[in-house]
């Protein structure tokens, strides 16, 4: 008598516990499902090339980082401000920055050089140790994939259009939208851009 009063029960925990179960493989698949036909950010949403030949995907490497872009030159009277995207980088990086450095030849042919003179370059006078990048074109009909997503904003304080020289300068969030777009000219020791990077640290 006593199994027969206690079987039923058993039964109706198992069922209860199989049915719990069955609902948590249900939400899990769920949320598996969502993460991975999750798209990343615009603007983190290319693979580029490494200075030494690397492909690197910006979501996968760069996610939750915020991120200094610049287009930069070894020959232009504004090379210099390697020496400040360095100490960005050694102030920072600890933070979640990444500075990101990509040559850029088509402002007066300001960076002939190979990925190995440019690199060389670097290196021997900045002790550049931020990450850098392949050369690329930033304006233009051969513009790469992530300077025709970055100059069509309306970021400010620059605004949208054109780069307009080397070592204009693009900053991105840590959820991969960009915060402000700062003019070649803007060191980036600059007030304005400094308090920026602060606040999306």
């Amino acid at each position: 008598m006593l199994r027969g009063v206690f079987l039923p029960a058993a039964i109706l925990v198992a069922g209860t516990l199989a049915t719990t179960l069955s609902a948590e493989t249900v939400k899990e698949a769920a949320r598996s499902v969502t993460t991975s036909s999750s798209k990343p950010p615009q603007a983190l949403a290319y693979e580029m090339n490494s200075l030494t030949g690397k492909k690197v995907d910006l979501a996968k490497k760069y996610e939750g980082k915020v991120i200094l872009v610049v287009n930069v030159a070894s020959r232009c009277g504004l090379t210099p401000q390697y020496e400040a995207l360095q100490e960005l980088h050694e102030k920072y990086a600890d933070k979640g920055l990444a500075v990101l450095g990509f040559p850029c030849n088509q402002f007066g042919g300001q960076e002939p050089g190979s990925a190995e003179d440019i690199q060389a370059f670097c290196k021997e006078n900045y002790g550049v140790e931020f990450d850098m990048f392949a050369k690329i074109d930033v304006n233009g009909d051969k513009a790469c994939d992530l300077y025709k997503h970055l100059t069509k904003l309306d970021t400010k304080p620059q605004g949208s259009g054109k780069i307009s020289w080397n070592f204009e300068k693009f900053l991105i969030g840590r959820d991969g939208e960009v915060i402000a777009r700062f003019s070649p000219r803007t060191k980036p020791t600059d007030k304005e851009l400094v308090a920026k990077i602060e606040a999306a640290l």
